[in-house]
């Protein structure tokens, strides 16, 4: 089949790269020219896919980046990968529109088109869909097959990957959920089809949505032990070894990436927008994720003021990490990257060292911690606050060298100088 994935980003690639892998013929839509030049040269920017794996799909003729809305033209199915971003704290469909009305005129009667962006229940019938018949003049449902199918992506996890994790499809009729269902069964190992669209849609959003308000209670947890004394790392491990009921989820900067800070909000938004309801456990979770990098601040502060009697304001301070998570170098909504900026704005002179960032904007260095070959001297800081774990950074040594350690992933052993949060 040829397949258009429109969108060759952290999960339009590793789709695209996969389909061909699995014999079709597939063509990469990717607007951003510098993006699309990259793909073409046979560099992959997205970790999950090496560019030895996009190179042996290019070399075979089986992919084909194209900045071309021409090239859309003859899909048998089209995957719509586009961000969902937020705009003044609202969600933003533009770019689903934008897609939607560059695949319209090409859609031909018995082809698929299936949207994978995240997004409220009711953004593929409602606003997907008008675009799609509007610019086709076919029928959805009767001329064409629309479907929705989720992206489980996980960045940066070598175990759960796109072939292997479990897929939801959706489809708005039988028929068209058959055609889904048909494509993903090519590309992964296990389909789970859902009974409508907005089922789909919503237990997207619920998945992230479950993860944000348990990673909150952890928060809030962790500053109320703090308060009492007592040690919340401990603590989870323990309520841990029940072997039923529980769920560990532990503390930290707050929440980042591209789904935590983003999804429950589109639900909770949605509900609010159409029925005038107000989904209070999601904007409570949402105010104490939100403020966890200010806590991170202030405990950074006050171990300042305890312990070496100054403040923020001109501290030398090593900051360990930007990613959101470690292991990757991505930085989107990265509570990393709030603390340090905060503490930048309070005076503090921060170095930031993330072996998987490249130099931006002045927030990051490219230095491994390891190398200290490169100026990287622990003990030249009044401070290290270590907020991504990279397994390249060498904590036996930050623990030897450190006046302080403010360790905001519990990944250390607590000691006299070495606090976790």
């Amino acid at each position: 089949m040829h397949i258009c994935v429109l969108g060759q980003g952290y999960v339009g690639l590793p789709l695209a790269v996969r389909a061909a892998e699995a014999g079709h013929t597939v063509t990469g839509y990717e607007p951003d020219p510098t993006r699309c030049e990259a793909l073409a040269a046979g560099s992959s920017y997205v970790e999950d896919i090496p560019s030895s794996r996009l190179q042996a799909v290019s070399a075979s003729g089986a992919y084909r980046a194209s900045s071309d809305p021409q090239d859309l033209k003859g899909f048998d199915v089209a995957v719509i990968t586009v961000p969902t971003p937020l705009t003044d704290r609202a969600p933003d469909l533009s770019c689903v529109r934008d897609a939607g009305r560059a695949l319209a005129q090409w859609i031909e009667p018995g082809a698929t088109v299936v949207l994978e962006s995240t997004t409220h229940p009711g953004t593929t019938r409602d606003v997907l869909v008008p675009l799609l018949e509007e610019g086709s003049g076919l029928v959805a449902g009767r001329d064409f097959h629309v479907g929705f199918s989720p992206e489980r992506i996980d960045p940066g996890n070598a175990d759960w990957r796109l072939e292997n994790t479990p897929k939801i499809v959706a489809g708005m009729t039988e028929d068209c959920l058959r055609r889904v269902k048909e494509f993903y069964d090519s590309v992964t190992e296990v389909t789970v089809p859902a009974s409508g669209l907005e089922e789909a849609e919503l237990a997207k959003v619920f998945e992230n949505t479950y993860r944000h308000v348990n990673i909150a209670l952890v928060n809030e947890l962790s500053r109320m032990a703090h308060t009492l004394g007592v040690d919340v790392w401990h603590t989870l491990e323990l309520a841990a070894t029940k072997p039923f009921g529980f769920t560990k989820f532990l503390p930290g900067p707050g929440v980042g990436g591209h789904c935590l800070p983003i999804d429950p909000v589109y639900l909770s938004h949605h509900v609010k927008a159409r029925h005038g309801q107000t989904f209070r456990l999601i904007e409570l979770a949402q105010d104490i994720n939100e403020s966890q990098p200010d806590y991170v601040v202030r405990r950074l502060q006050d171990a300042l003021s305890r312990r070496f009697r100054r403040s923020v304001h001109g501290a030398r301070i090593l900051a360990l990490g930007a990613a959101y998570k470690p292991g990757t170098s991505d930085a989107r909504q990265s509570p990393a990257v709030e603390v340090t900026d905060r503490l930048r704005a309070m005076g503090a002179d921060v170095t930031v060292v993330d072996p998987y960032l490249p130099v931006a904007e002045g927030s990051c260095r490219e230095i491994p911690f390891t190398a200290t070959e490169q100026g990287v001297n622990v003990a030249d800081f009044d401070a290290v606050v270590l907020l991504t774990p990279h397994d390249e950074f060498d904590l036996a040594r930050l623990a030897d060298e450190a006046a302080y350690v403010l360790d905001t992933r519990g990944v250390m052993a607590a000691a006299a100088h070495i606090e976790r949060l």
